[in-house]
């Protein structure tokens, strides 16, 4: 079945941006599917949207475990038949001020895998949905901790090196993918979820407002680059 709306799929997206990314996209009018390993939860969250007559869906998936990932491509494969934009939001922060060569390596371990495995895994899963159709819009959530001019400061290693891999991973995406398939990361800044906790000065919503440009950029839109705002930063 091939569904005639654009359909979006967001990970994480129970909460904070995540949460917001999916309820944006919804009131633009796309088919959302939100996924995230907590089924009572995301089952919650899109009942919820739904009685917003939001078209909100939810689908099982841990961008930890690949034959989850799989599964779930099947799934949506044969429901919807395609995917447009695909916002690869979940990740981890697991850092406590260590060194890195110092912090206990499951730490690192863990955060590669969540913010950088975890998005490669859900990108071979799902972009032949885009490549059947020669569509689509995959958006990674990136920081710029992950910019070379911040790596060689000390701090966060764990996190600042799953990002810095996670922006290598958006560039040579970028220079693989053919249609009008486009890829590219956006540091949102210092937001005000779980993760950057309630003094930081962006609100989800406001940080959710540079996805949703490149979610609906047409055919001329960026392919390759990494946002802050709708501003290109330095990789």
């Amino acid at each position: 079945m091939l569904t005639e709306a654009k359909v979006a799929l967001v990970t994480g997206g129970n909460r904070g941006i995540g949460y917001e990314l999916v309820k944006q996209l919804a009131m633009k009018g796309f088919k959302v599917i939100l996924t995230g390993r907590d089924i009572n939860r995301g089952q919650e969250i899109s009942q919820n949207l739904k009685k917003l007559k939001l078209d909100v869906s939810f689908q099982e998936m841990d961008v930890n475990n690949q034959q989850s990932i799989r599964q779930a491509a099947i799934n949506i494969g044969e429901q919807y038949g395609k995917i447009d934009v695909l916002i690869n939001n979940a990740g981890v922060y697991l850092d406590e001020g260590e060194n890195l060569v110092a912090m206990d390596p499951s730490i690192l371990e863990k955060t590669m895998e969540t913010n950088f495995f975890g998005v490669y895994h859900v990108i071979h899963a799902f972009i032949p949905l885009m490549e059947k159709h020669g569509y689509g819009r995959i958006i990674n959530v990136s920081s710029d901790y992950g910019a070379i001019s911040q790596v060689s400061y000390r701090g966060v290693g764990a996190y600042k090196l799953s990002k810095f891999a996670l922006n290598g991973l958006t560039q040579l995406i970028a220079g693989e993918v053919n249609g009008d398939i486009k890829i590219n990361a956006v540091d949102p800044g210092w937001v005000s979820t779980d993760m950057g906790g309630s003094s930081a000065p962006t609100t989800p919503k406001e940080a959710a407002e540079s996805f949703i440009w490149l979610a609906t950029s047409g055919s001329d839109g960026p392919n390759g680059k990494f946002f802050k705002g709708n501003k290109v930063i330095d990789w």
